[in-house]
């Protein structure tokens, strides 16, 4: 088993590859981090918008975001950037992690979400000692929602208020694998 977080994974999906993000990612990664309809269903802290030089975020990237126990990589289709998926809130005496996603538009409504999910928690628990793997969303966001059921996750909590770095609480979905 692979201890998480000691080397930076490639993981293969069905029609995606998630790997570390390069310096060569920058312009895909601007368009992601520009879009505030990408992020208008997104918490507030993202690593990604920590910094406003998409280059410093990516030099920072695998330092800062590791120590902060997230694990982020690009995803891939067909050699493009169309997103982003995460690892984080990572428990390892519980053997627990989080999972999330967010993508380029462009690349909504084509099933990479599901093949993304589905990757990372093949990942998870082919490869690691994780044993609890969780999500959240927010209850507006129908398609997460659906990439959820498609990667086998259960519903456990619905409106469960929680900190997304927003003004107040927002009501959230809370799913686990």
């Amino acid at each position: 088993m692979k201890e998480l977080f000691k080397e930076l994974p490639v993981i293969k999906g069905e029609k995606v590859i998630l790997r570390p993000i390069t310096q060569d990612d920058h312009d895909g990664l601007k368009e992601l981090v520009t879009s505030d309809e990408v992020y208008k269903l997104e918490p507030t802290f993202l690593f990604e918008r920590k910094y406003k030089d998409v280059h410093e975020v990516i030099d920072r990237l695998y330092d800062e975001a590791l120590e902060e126990g997230s694990l982020i990589l690009g995803v891939f289709l067909d050699g493009e950037f169309c997103g982003l998926a995460e690892m984080y809130g990572y428990k390892k005496e519980l053997h627990k992690i989080s999972i999330g996603a967010r993508f380029l538009k462009k690349y909504w409504g084509m099933g990479i979400g599901s093949d993304v999910a589905k990757s990372m928690v093949g990942f998870l628990q082919n490869e690691t000692d994780i044993e609890i793997i969780a999500a959240s969303s927010l209850p507006a966001n129908k398609g997460s929602a659906a990439v959820m059921r498609k990667a086998g996750f259960e519903l456990v909590v619905q409106d469960s208020d929680e900190d997304w770095g927003f003004d107040k609480p927002l009501a959230t979905d809370k799913w686990i694998i």
